[in-house]
């Protein structure tokens, strides 16, 4: 019996016929995501698909989830919530939130294989520049919230100010993606929980110079990404994957870019130990609900 075979394809080699024979996630996993990729010739391919594990959404995530002085705190219900700005507050509320422009391009993709989730929706919060967090420490305010729905190559767009540094935490941005828009705002399970990592140098060197991030030097030099309760248990390559790759200057602001692999086998679990706390982290102002494990 004769066999035919497309000629290209058989000779693109071994790093093209790996992820056939053994399957994409099992190779990540093979190569740590990142580590002995460029062995295989796989970099673009691996450094991109590295699935992010389950972190917590922490005690102000406004999902619905948890309660501020009784009331149920539920962002995800408000009208306006899906927008691309996220620095003015929405619906019935005014406030603004002042602090140095950051312009997100997050890609959202199905680890198992990098292809784009298109029509998912991803609801992003994060601390203002000092730590505190709207609808909790600032309850007039609902900024630095909102949803975006990930295009047709799986990509959403944000305007947003960079995060500060809260005492006990490394600076990060909360999120949590779901299978649609109707879905995110009606109550349902998230299909990711996980949390953005700032890159230290670029954090470090906008604390520094904007006088708006007034604690953000002292709070960043008294955690590391080892020492974080979040981010401290998570493999390099993982690490590597949900750290924000940001470009620009504190004069003129910056951009950020960040794909995000979702597991949808993942276990979805988040423990650990909880944080020292502080201004904007649990024992600080806001939220009357035990902390959770971790945030």
């Amino acid at each position: 019996m004769t066999h035919s075979h497309d000629h290209d394809d058989h000779d693109l080699g071994f790093s093209h016929d790996l992820p056939r024979m053994i399957g994409r996630r099992k190779l990540l996993s093979i190569l740590g995501g990142v580590g002995l990729a460029s062995a295989s010739g796989l970099p673009a391919l691996a450094a991109q698909c590295v699935a992010l594990p389950w972190e917590t959404a922490g005690p102000y995530p406004a999902d619905g989830s948890n309660s501020r002085d009784g009331s149920v705190v539920n962002a995800l219900t408000q009208e306006g919530v899906i927008r691309e700005d996220l620095r003015p507050s929405f619906g019935e509320m005014t406030a603004e939130a002042d602090g140095l422009q950051l312009d997100l391009e997050l890609t959202l993709v199905d680890a198992d294989g990098c292809t784009p989730l298109a029509g998912h929706a991803i609801y992003v919060w994060h601390c203002d520049t000092t730590g505190l967090y709207s609808l909790y420490d600032t309850p007039e305010a609902n900024y630095l919230r909102g949803v975006g729905v990930a295009d047709d190559e799986g990509k959403v767009k944000f305007t947003t100010i960079v995060p500060g540094c809260y005492d006990g935490r490394w600076p990060h941005i909360h999120f949590e993606i779901f299978e649609s828009p109707e879905a995110a705002v009606s109550g349902a399970e998230p299909v990711l929980t996980a949390q953005i990592a700032l890159p230290e140098d670029e954090a470090a060197k906008i604390y520094e110079q904007d006088a708006r991030y007034s604690n953000g030097t002292r709070n960043l030099g008294r955690i590391t990404i080892p020492s974080d309760n979040v981010f401290g248990d998570n493999t390099d390559a993982e690490i590597e994957q949900q750290t924000l790759a940001m470009s620009g200057s504190v004069s003129d602001g910056y951009t950020g870019t960040l794909t995000i692999p979702v597991d949808f086998d993942a276990e979805k679990s988040t423990m650990a130990a909880p944080p020292m706390g502080g201004e904007g982290g649990p024992g600080g102002p806001g939220g009357d609900m035990p902390p959770p494990p971790k945030n």
